[in-house]
């Protein structure tokens, strides 16, 4: 067994899409990032890249190629489980935070493991929660949101 643990973070921004593990949230700001800033995808793939001691995803995605401009975070999930399995690693638990002022994000984390689900990872091992930070620092003032993740995967036999 191993484990990893992913943080992402991103400014919020007018003119953007608010992406949050795959989901199209509606708000009035959108998460700058390279790709679509999908702050709890990218935590996802950094803890999974944690547990196959791959680096992490400025590595496998660097901000610097125009490839990654603008993509999907979903995709860009998608090829980091492909690489766990080609690793011979299988997914066993994912545990993962997003923490947001606003807006809301509960009525939208059955809709996040159903997409994240679509990579390969079973929606019965995805547990996604949201949670504010009290008004406190950047992401209580509204000026971004951050997530975290925690991965355990076993090597399959």
């Amino acid at each position: 067994m191993r484990i990893g643990i992913g943080y992402d973070s991103h400014r919020l921004v007018s003119g953007r899409k608010l992406v949050l593990g795959g989901v199209d949230v509606p708000f009035a700001k959108g998460l700058m990032g390279h790709s679509d800033g999908d702050a709890l995808c990218h935590a996802i793939i950094d803890a999974l890249l944690g547990a196959m001691g791959k680096d992490d995803i400025g590595r496998h995605f660097p901000d610097t190629d125009i490839r990654w401009q603008g993509a999907s975070s979903i995709a860009l999930l998608k090829d980091i489980v492909d690489l766990s399995r080609s690793e011979g690693l299988r997914i066993k638990w994912i545990d993962a935070i997003i923490i947001a002022e606003e807006p809301k994000l509960a009525p939208y984390i059955d809709s996040m493991k159903k997409i994240i689900s679509k990579v390969g990872i079973s929606p019965s091992i995805i547990n996604i929660k949201a949670k504010t930070n009290e008004g406190m620092g950047f992401i209580g003032s509204g000026e971004g949101i951050a997530a975290q993740a925690v991965c355990l995967v076993e090597k399959s036999v």
